[in-house]
């Protein structure tokens, strides 16, 4: 996977700077800024003329590149609008402009001239962790099973120029922290986006294997169907009686913390293709329920980001990884199962399958007597139905958390919203043959999914993130990496707290 390095230093004249790319971002006015009158005058008076012929106004997302000059290759002017109005938004396209230019050139290696860059209500490592981030997710490419995969962008190398605001030091730390997050994003999206034939349960566990190898701070546990059965995970093993492909419990615990801390758990849903069961899914993008492990995808991307960060925090990863098939052997309609904690559940219908995974597996989060527990899960097309892509779904039984989850969608712009998980909405779960059923009725299926699972939950601070809508996107097809971005930022928020 293509990797880029990030380096941060302090502002010096553009002329003295030696780059494959100079980037300057310009803002609308009648008289240039210092840095763009530096620049006009090594180009000899280029911006002037471009701005005057109407070429260049520096409208937001505008690129122009120029020829070099001076010790840089190549000028990359970047309109960023109104300085008055340069805010995070006019700021993540001024990001996406500096990939979509870069990239478009030969450029291995470039210089941002960030210097000038304020934005209101954030601080300066908001915008580097933002750059590095943005980038280093943009330049993933899947070419797993692709005979002649398409060409990588050339560009090896940002170095971000910042100014007095921020030290090189502290400026560092921040690209670090986003290239970590983008780091994680891109396994999250690879996991996601490989054919289920080739990602399976096995296969999780063994990249759960790989990621801690190497990292004194993560060891992995991996139990098979026999350990779950002994532990009495009826519920999980229930979705895999269907298929040949065994079931895995994945756990993965990061001990970056001191060792008497409470950790963070993460659970995620992994279900690695889910035709449905023996409630088979329609024929039409079933393809795409490869996807349905996003939630094990996105508990892998922030593993692997908070690993790479030393982030100084104790977190337990849980992964419920099964395939959900139909056979001689599946489970049916109707059938009543014991879960881990000892309630009984009724499947009406096999394709509610997630919250069977999950239900266990938040069963077993309770040995770690965990600070909080989140799961998140490409749960259901309800979810998809009330909110779209852009926004992921949030559940808890504790008010406290979910504002943490929600303040840190919004930092790292992998947005989420809050949903109601009242009692009102549980009796839609009871039946006359078990404790539970795993079916709410048509209304309001995202929230009593939600229900089903705050009823394995009750023992700790509890948050469900539904990510049906925001885990992978169909036109174009792939895997978007959400909530990587918002559980990393969450867990760095909670340091030292």
């Amino acid at each position: 996977m293509t990797r880029i390095v990030f380096k941060a230093q302090q502002t010096t004249d553009p002329a003295s700077l030696t780059t494959g790319c100079l980037i300057a971002p310009l803002f609308i006015g009648k008289k240039l800024s210092d840095v763009a009158q530096q620049l006009d005058k090594l180009t000899a008076g280029a911006i002037s003329s471009a701005m005057k012929l109407g070429d260049f106004y520096a409208k937001t997302g505008q690129t122009l590149l120029l020829p070099g000059a001076g010790k840089a290759k190549r000028i990359l002017l970047i309109g960023c609008g109104d300085a008055k109005k340069f805010d995070k938004d006019a700021s993540r396209k001024f990001i996406n402009s500096i990939y979509r230019a870069v990239s478009a050139t030969q450029a291995k290696d470039a210089t941002v001239l960030a210097a000038s860059l304020n934005i209101a209500d954030t601080d300066a490592s908001w915008l580097l962790e933002a750059i590095a981030r943005t980038i280093t997710a943009s330049l993933y490419r899947y070419t797993r099973t692709l005979s002649k995969p398409k060409k990588a962008p050339a560009i090896a190398k940002l170095v971000v120029s910042h100014g007095p605001g921020i030290t090189t030091r502290a400026a560092q730390k921040a690209l670090n922290t986003g290239s970590a997050t983008g780091a994680g994003m891109n396994t999250a999206k690879e996991l996601a986006n490989l054919p289920a034939n080739i990602c399976t349960p096995r296969y999780l566990a063994e990249q759960a294997r790989s990621l801690a190898k190497g990292n004194p701070k993560l060891t992995t546990q991996i139990l098979d169907e026999k350990k779950m059965a002994d532990l009495g995970m009826g519920a999980l093993l229930s979705v895999s009686a269907g298929s040949d492909e065994p079931a895995r419990l994945i756990v993965m615990n990061y001990k970056g913390g001191k060792a008497n801390q409470q950790p963070y758990v993460l659970v995620g849903k992994g279900v690695t293709f889910d035709t449905g069961g023996i409630s088979l899914k329609p024929g039409a993008k079933m393809d795409e329920m490869k996807y349905d492990m996003g939630g094990a995808a996105g508990v892998f991307g922030t593993m692997d980001a908070i690993s790479r960060m030393g982030l100084p925090i104790n977190v337990v990863a849980i992964v419920g990884a099964v395939e959900n098939m139909p056979s001689g052997g599946a489970t049916k309609p109707g059938d009543v199962v014991t879960s881990m904690s000892g309630q009984t559940i009724e499947i009406l219908n096999t394709d509610a399958e997630g919250r069977l995974v999950l239900c266990d597996a938040l069963t077993y989060a309770e040995r770690f007597k965990p600070k909080a527990v989140i799961d998140l899960a490409t749960l259901t097309g309800a979810c998809v139905v009330a909110l779209g892509a852009h926004a992921t779904a949030v559940y808890s039984n504790k008010e406290e958390l979910a504002e943490q989850l929600l303040d840190a969608g919004i930092t790292s712009h992998d947005r989420a919203w809050h949903m109601p998980l009242w009692d009102d909405y549980q009796n839609q779960l009871d039946t006359n043959f078990a404790d539970v059923s795993n079916l709410g009725g048509p209304g309001g299926g995202s929230i009593t999914a939600a229900c089903f699972l705050s009823r394995f939950a009750k023992k700790y601070n509890w948050a469900h993130l539904d990510i049906a809508g925001t885990a992978w996107n169909s036109a174009p097809k792939g895997a978007t990496g959400r909530p990587v971005a918002l559980l990393t930022q969450y867990l760095s928020d909670r340091v030292g707290k």
